[in-house]
């Protein structure tokens, strides 16, 4: 499911990057950056585009469940890095300057996924 949040992303910063561009600011080049930092316990995961950004009004509503958002589905976004993988997801923005979304995720939560799915597994090959 995570990699559907970073394609998410990543297609609203393409998308983002494509609309600005499209008004023909002169000297807008795109740009789209990806970094990765080792937080010890945790890892940070940033995407960052220069596209139209997030109006202010629509910042508040972002994450929010279908209907009550924006549209750009980041509800299941929120709740596949929170609520599966206990990690958290914020957001920068400036509108018509640039969006950085901010992913942390904990390096035990997947270590522990992993391991309790190899368990599930063989109790149910056991049961079989």
């Amino acid at each position: 499911m995570l990699c559907r949040v970073f394609l998410n992303l990543i297609s609203n910063g393409f998308y983002a990057a494509t609309k600005r561009q499209e008004t023909g600011a002169e000297g807008f080049e795109p740009d789209f950056a990806v970094a990765t930092k080792s937080l010890g316990n945790k890892v940070e995961i940033r995407i960052r585009d220069n596209g139209t950004g997030i109006p202010l009004e629509a910042n508040e509503k972002i994450f929010k469940p279908a209907g009550e958002g924006t549209g750009l589905g980041l509800s299941m976004s929120h709740d596949t890095v929170v609520k599966q993988h206990g990690g958290t997801i914020d957001v920068r923005t400036e509108p018509e300057i640039f969006t950085e979304f901010i992913i942390t995720l904990p390096r035990t939560g997947a270590a522990k996924a992993r391991f309790s799915d190899r368990i599930s597994r063989k109790a149910l090959e056991a049961k079989n």
